[in-house]
């Protein structure tokens, strides 16, 4: 789906990004990560042609993107920035209606398409489609930008920081709506970030950049059990327990049942409603046990129909002996 080669961007003699290469195949999300300065924002740009390139090559759907007019290029990508880019002057459904305007889309399409969205994002047409963005809190200014993002349908979906402005409690819950969005399930996605927890969350691998360059492409689970270099290790050790805890699920573990003395049942046809699925992280399910206030947590792998049940000594054992064979 994207694909680049060999991008260079220099700036007054001074590699902002140098010599990187990457592929996000389709329907996967794909985060840049790392700290302000790396790079990672300039690159997200030069997909869209907000920057263009120094050198290099890049593709989307198989099409040279610099043999394409910047403007009709972007018309087919989405693009939601840290800062929202609201127009103030125009109303929620005005602004979620730019690109249909642009697509000389008419007002009866345009208008069941912004209700489909804003409906998704709990933002009702009715009761917003009338409001100003400064009418509305950050989360629901972020949850407008998005939907006027996503609203021409369009394959690819570029987000830098989409998340970074607003305050802990309501980006977690804006982060949440945004992984349940029937709408994200068929498109490919490049997020920028600086928030590892972010990138774990939301990437199916991760492109983690220092100075200008991508030191390691991986999985959140390859990135922070086997990294790349030293700094890829330190990169992560502030956060490092909750991190590997988050990274690894039931699954990874799942063959370790015997070593920590683990209750496995082999019952394939029975219905198992009230199981946390396999793929949970074991973060999540020792969350749910605190939580529950439960001894126990009842696990179910579909994959061979088995079902385990773990306490929180035996997830810690687990993960013990996992960390030790790696």
């Amino acid at each position: 789906m994207i694909t680049a080669e060999h991008i260079t961007k220099v700036f007054h003699d001074i590699k902002a990004v140098d010599d990187i290469s990457f592929e996000v195949k389709e329907g996967e999300t794909m985060v840049l990560l790392g700290t302000s300065g790396c790079g990672k924002t300039t690159t997200l740009k030069m997909l869209n042609r907000l920057i263009d390139a120094s050198s290099g090559y890049i593709s989307i759907h198989g099409k040279n993107i610099f043999e394409q007019q910047p403007e009709i290029l972007r018309r087919t990508i989405g693009y939601v920035s840290q800062s929202n880019g609201l127009f103030p002057h125009y109303s929620v459904e005005e602004n979620v209606s730019v690109v249909p305007k642009l697509l000389k889309w008419d007002q009866a399409k345009s208008r069941k398409r912004a209700q489909e969205l804003l409906d998704q994002l709990k933002l009702p047409l009715e009761e917003y489609g009338h409001k100003y963005p400064d009418e509305l809190s950050g989360g629901q200014q972020q949850r407008v930008a998005i939907a006027r993002a996503l609203i021409s349908n369009p394959p690819v979906l570029l987000m830098d920081e989409p998340f970074g402005a607003l305050d802990p409690i309501t980006r977690a819950g804006v982060r949440k709506e945004f992984l349940e969005l029937p709408e994200l399930k068929q498109k490919t996605i490049v997020l920028v970030t600086h928030d590892v927890q972010e990138a774990f969350e939301l990437g199916d691998h991760i492109c983690l950049m220092d100075k200008g360059k991508i030191v390691q492409t991986g999985t959140a689970k390859e990135l922070i059990l086997k990294p790349a270099n030293a700094f890829v290790s330190t990169f992560f050790d502030h956060q490092r327990l909750f991190l590997e805890l988050s990274a690894l699920t039931f699954q990874d573990i799942w063959n370790l049942a015997n070593d920590t003395g683990m209750n496995v049942q082999e019952n394939a046809d029975r219905t198992f409603s009230d199981h946390m699925d396999a793929k949970t992280s074991l973060w999540a399910g020792m969350e749910m046990l605190s939580k529950s206030g439960n001894a126990q947590l009842n696990v179910r792998n579909n994959a061979d129909g088995t079902s385990k049940t773990f306490t929180t000594a035996t997830i810690q054992e687990a993960y013990k002996n996992l960390k030790q064979r790696i």
